[in-house]
């Protein structure tokens, strides 16, 4: 018993050291990193299930507008995939100028865009006139 402890609490150290490393922006995929509960080859496909039973889906983090060099507004929309799929849809972003109405474009059609499962993303825009002042992003489904 008391060697069962020992080894537990050897495994228990191990485990908070590797914490400490900086690893924020290093990602490991799927098939290299250890096993954890929800990539263990026995109960992966729970997790999968229990991800798309649930309904994870896609959300985003934050969406930051600037003005750049040249007076344009930019758009840096960052996000991520809370499902263990990669998610694919479909998004538009309509430039709005001073009076909230939007500004006719060609550029304004419908993107195709992806999410690896459980990772990151980011999308990036920017105003075709100087006069924009606001946006407005709508996102469906790949079809």
């Amino acid at each position: 018993m008391k060697t069962i402890t020992n080894i537990l609490l050897v495994v228990l150290a191990f485990t908070l050291t590797a914490c400490d490393q900086p690893t924020a922006k290093i990602h490991i995929r799927e098939g290299i990193r250890s096993d954890d509960l929800a990539n263990n080859i026995v109960t992966r496909p729970v997790a999968y299930a229990f991800s798309a039973l649930i309904g994870e889906r896609i959300e985003i983090d934050e969406a930051i507008l600037a003005r750049n060099d040249t007076g344009f507004l930019e758009l840096n929309i960052n996000g991520h995939n809370r499902s263990y799929n990669t998610k694919r849809f479909r998004y538009k972003i309509e430039w709005l100028d001073a009076n909230g109405l939007m500004i006719q474009t060609k550029t304004s059609t419908w993107l195709p865009a992806s999410a690896t499962g459980k990772s990151s993303f980011s999308l990036k825009a920017v105003a075709p006139r100087v006069e924009a002042v606001d946006f407005r992003m709508d996102t469906k489904k790949w079809e």
